[in-house]
């Protein structure tokens, strides 16, 4: 668990709850389930007709990843090319077979198998940027239903909020209702406009960083495995990490 993205939600939530309770507010005025149910179902709804059921479903799932946390790889990274690296040029490509046995990261995988297969150059660095490509592509579609998401709330919350207010108008000569549909009204736009931005769009974009470092790392990974392939020295090759990572890191 990133505790820290858990807290930084945490922390956005009971600024609100407090920021209400210091003003005098009652904390229940934020509860209200028809306000509740006209945004989250009204922008769940705007982006499942935009991104398909499987889109949708994808994006859910990957909203995890924005709360785990994202260990650092490159001093590991470095040691594995290394190890490849060395075997490649005193043992024969054959040989790097037995790093497959528990290698859990199916992109290096493809890659080493490609090695022990003779791929030319080439060949291995065009197929490995079709991968790196088709998973970009992927991974950004999955991360547009927060970004989707994060646009539509906001309306849906003003629509929250003008269908409370045509409940007040319907009844004008009914005092006691009118307190709960101006409730709705407002706590709509609050939870609309709170959904987009403590919620959705910090989400978004802790997920495209967590992508840009992916794409680095097999990025990185790419270029190492084809410079195995050419038979390049393991210090030519770290030294082109080392750039990769300075500039991109």
């Amino acid at each position: 668990m990133d505790w820290g993205s858990l807290a930084g939600l945490v922390l956005a939530l009971a600024a609100i709850a407090g920021g209400q309770w210091v003003e005098g507010g009652r904390l229940g005025a934020l509860m209200q389930p028809a306000a509740l149910v006209i945004v989250v179902g009204g922008t769940l709804g705007a982006v499942l007709l935009q991104n398909g059921m499987g889109t949708l479903w994808r994006g859910l799932r990957l909203a995890g990843k924005a709360f785990s946390p994202q260990p650092p790889f490159y001093e590991a990274l470095i040691a594995s090319i290394q190890g490849w690296s060395k075997t490649a040029r005193a043992d024969g490509f054959l040989q790097l077979e037995r790093y497959l046995t528990d290698q859990r990261d199916p992109f290096i995988a493809k890659g080493i198998r490609m090695l022990v297969d003779n791929v030319d150059a080439e060949t291995l660095r065009s197929i490995l940027e079709t991968d790196i490509d088709s998973y970009e592509r992927w991974e950004r579609q999955s991360i547009r239903v927060w970004e989707a998401a994060g646009g539509y709330a906001p309306t849906i919350g003003i629509l929250g909020a003008v269908l409370g207010l045509m409940r007040v108008m319907d009844n004008l000569g009914e005092p006691a209702l009118l307190g709960s549909g101006i409730a709705v009204a407002f706590v709509a736009t609050v939870y609309g406009v709170g959904l987009a931005n403590l919620v959705c769009l910090p989400i978004a974009n802790k997920l495209k960083k967590q992508l840009a470092l992916e794409l680095l790392k097999r990025t990185m990974l790419a270029d190492a495995l084809v410079s195995i392939a050419r038979g390049e020295n393991s210090a030519v090759i770290q030294e082109r990490m080392n750039s990769h990572w300075q500039h991109g890191g």
